[in-house]
């Protein structure tokens, strides 16, 4: 009997009556933002579906791929896509005799293939009605697709799979940019 007293004092109070069943009808409680009104105003990446998106071309088969895919998600989406060329360093074999000529040749290709991937993507960006900015760079492709994808707030970043059979072992573009993680990465085949 003891147990029982000590039991019935330690009650829970009774849960109160679902509105309406006693007393006078409540008001409807007004919707309450769960965000704060400054919150709001801060960037924040990846929400509602990228918004800007950054395609790495370079001319090859995967990458003209990849800026299908990029052009197709923004004109869903209602996005704009920033294709980035970048172009290598020229390498030691400048300093060469004969070195010069080659490296001259190779920049002048390289701007060549440059002025043809813009003179694409402005056509793209009339067929399709979606906003398409061209940028050519120069240095380490990751190096360069980070700083600008940085640069333009990207929410998604697409590239083409790398063919090279090398980067099987030590890693392609895409593996980079995905182990950065801060992004997500689209790699089309």
């Amino acid at each position: 009997m003891a147990g029982r007293s000590a039991r019935a004092g330690s009650r829970r109070p009774s849960r109160p009556a679902p509105a309406g069943a006693r007393g006078p009808p409540r008001a409807p409680v007004p919707y309450t933002a769960a965000v704060a009104q400054e919150e709001v105003a801060q960037f924040e990446l990846g929400t509602d579906g990228p918004k800007e998106i950054l395609v790495g071309v370079d001319d090859s088969t995967t990458s003209l791929r990849a800026a299908s895919y990029a052009a197709g998600l923004a004109r869903r989406q209602g996005a704009r896509v920033t294709a980035v060329f970048v172009a290598p360093v020229a390498s030691l074999g400048a300093a060469t005799p004969g070195g010069a000529d080659l490296a001259a040749a190779q920049r002048s290709a390289t701007r060549q293939i440059a002025g043809d991937m813009r003179r694409r993507a402005e056509e793209a960006s009339r067929d399709l009605g979606i906003s398409i900015t061209f940028i050519a760079a120069e240095g380490d492709p990751y190096t360069e697709l980070r700083r600008i994808a940085d640069e333009i707030r990207a929410d998604a970043v697409v590239v083409g799979a790398s063919a090279h059979a090398g980067h099987r072992l030590i890693g392609s573009l895409a593996v980079r940019l995905v182990r950065a993680g801060r992004w997500p990465v689209t790699v089309v085949p």
